[in-house]
């Protein structure tokens, strides 16, 4: 089994932008229910960010990314993509793609850690104020 790989992660002041990517072998993206974004700050427990179901596209974003951070897809390519805009400090942290297999229900959005289970090495977000 293959890890999804992430890219796209830096260091922007705050304010600013970054786009990250997450590129999965064409058997992890197909077998896939729900793929999304996690990060980890230093000390703190690993949080949901943004999560797509695969299959249907419906997305469920943490609150505190809500209205500045885009989850997307592109299926012909087995990429998902994480567009971060007006980035925060409090947005500084190791950004995890991660994939699971885990079916609740058609069309269902799964949001918590445990429910994945193939996970990308990270990206490091580093944000300045």
């Amino acid at each position: 089994r293959v890890q999804p790989v992430e890219s796209g992660g830096g260091s922007v002041q705050a304010g600013g932008s970054l786009r990250l990517s997450c590129a999965a072998s064409a058997y992890i993206y197909s077998s896939s229910t729900n793929m999304g974004w996690f990060r980890q700050a230093p000390g703190k427990e690993r949080e949901g960010v943004a999560t797509i179901n695969i299959r249907t596209g419906g997305t469920y974003y943490g609150d505190s990314v809500k209205g500045r951070f885009t989850i997307s897809q592109d299926n012909a390519k087995s990429t998902l993509y994480l567009q971060m805009n007006s980035l925060k400090p409090e947005d500084t942290a190791m950004y995890y793609c991660a994939a699971t297999t885990q079916w609740i229900g058609y069309g269902r959005v799964l949001t918590e850690p445990a429910q994945f289970n193939n996970w990308g090495q990270g990206t490091q977000v580093t944000v300045s104020s």
